[in-house]
């Protein structure tokens, strides 16, 4: 089912998240990130309010050049007295262009590039940060995987 982008404003957000300067090539070695972020929030009793999210700051396609990528993990509180491996961060409203991408990640590009003649025939800026909600993953059978992008924009 083809999916057509839209322009959103996400609420505010409050995630326990794990922050790393990378590559795309590099990316493969976070994906057991997000199982512990989840283990911590489950021994610290944090409500888990939503799937994981993979932030990408600073990628401008350049797929050699480094960028900052966070794994986050949107909870209900921040912890004040937290001194854990994990960090917390509250967002602001996060106006982005969204499409959800349904199957195999390799072809995620399909996607962005539909995004991105989105955003182009609509003169929209990107804002440098794009995230991808990880609404199912499904790692035995890629062709279930629902991913939401998002790409933030001014």
């Amino acid at each position: 089912m083809p999916h057509t982008p839209e322009i959103k404003t996400m609420k505010p957000i409050t995630f326990l998240f794990h922050r790393a300067e990378t590559t795309v090539a590099e990316l493969i070695n976070f994906i057991p990130v997000g199982q512990q972020l989840f283990k911590e929030a489950v021994e610290k009793k944090l409500f888990i309010t939503g799937p994981i999210h993979w932030h990408y700051i600073g990628f401008d396609g350049d797929e050699k050049k480094p960028f900052t990528l966070e794994i986050s993990l949107p909870v209900g509180e921040v912890l004040s007295d937290y001194d854990g491996n994990f960090h917390f961060k509250r967002t602001d409203d996060f106006k982005s262009v969204c499409l959800t991408h349904e199957g195999r990640w390799d072809e995620i590009p399909k996607s962005y590039g539909t995004i991105m003649q989105f955003m182009e025939a609509n003169h929209l800026t990107p804002a440098g940060i794009t995230r991808e909600v990880y609404v199912n993953a499904d790692f035995n059978n890629q062709e279930a995987n629902v991913t939401q992008i998002q790409i933030g924009i001014h």
